[in-house]
């Protein structure tokens, strides 16, 4: 549904030219500042219900942000949108709940892949199609920790429809949805490192489009010690920013190199 005009996205109000080749994608739009605080220069290119954009530079490189709103069918329409005015490059900088014992809140979570326990990917692919992070988008994100200093996991994460239920939280007067007293645990068990609400539709979609993904969330709570704070916040806008930056000059390297893809011999 876009207007034959011009291109112009019907939720994000975005047109081609609007957005640089890599996106970072908040869900809350008050996070967008966040963002472009750690940016260069930044100018508001579009707002409309949640979804907020604005493109600028970081350390040289072309970047936009645009905020999602909260769970992944919002979130993949913002993928559809962007795509569609030729953004190829899709970093979630979010918040989290962390689900194992030994993570601290105010650590960041780097998804290598992730459980599809949302139903947006389903209207898309089968059910046993895996989710699951572009490499290159990952060593980014883990260079970007290794030189701000912050402390990092990487692994699996997963993606709910429910803050609620869908996350083993009591509902309205103390609901607790069937199956929920196990989840946690056998979450843990698995060595799913976190829950959060968009990240596996956003992988779901890039790899479907032939496009990367990543996901980068600061820890606000800890499932396994109930230990809460918002402390960190611009920690994952701050790692999405520089890894999008790093992922400028690799993939430069490869165009250098005639290489495919990323690859450990070719160093920044």
């Amino acid at each position: 549904m876009t207007d034959d005009a011009d291109d112009r996205q019907y939720h994000l109000d975005v047109a081609p030219g609007d957005v640089a080749d890599t996106v970072l994608l908040p869900g809350d739009p008050d996070r967008v500042d966040v963002v472009t605080d750690h940016w260069d220069d930044a100018e508001t290119v579009a707002e409309h219900r949640e979804y907020r954009t604005s493109t600028g530079i970081y350390d040289g490189a072309p970047l936009s942000v645009t905020s999602t709103g909260i769970g992944s069918p919002s979130a993949a329409i913002a993928v559809e949108e962007l795509a569609r005015v030729g953004a190829e490059t899709f970093i979630r900088v979010g918040s989290c709940g962390a689900l194992q014992p030994e993570m601290d809140v105010g650590d960041l979570v780097i998804t290598t892949g992730a459980v599809r326990g949302e139903g947006t990917s389903e209207e898309y692919v089968r059910e046993d199609y895996p989710a699951v992070a572009d490499h290159a988008v990952v060593s980014a994100l883990v260079a970007a920790a290794e030189r701000l200093g912050y402390d990092y996991h990487c692994g699996v994460t997963m993606s709910t429809d429910s803050f609620y239920a869908g996350q083993a939280r009591e509902g309205f007067e103390g609901f607790e949805a069937a199956g929920t007293e196990t989840l946690l645990d056998d979450l843990r068990a698995a060595n799913v490192k976190n829950v959060e609400m968009e990240a596996s539709a956003i992988l779901t979609l890039a790899n479907v489009y032939g496009l990367r993904a990543g996901a980068v969330c600061t820890v606000f709570a800890n499932r396994s010690t109930g230990e809460f704070r918002t402390e960190g916040e611009g920690r994952a806008a701050e790692v999405g920013s520089l890894a999008a930056a790093l992922l400028h000059e690799m993939d430069e390297k490869c165009a250098d190199a005639g290489a495919d893809a990323w690859h450990a011999d070719l160093s920044l």
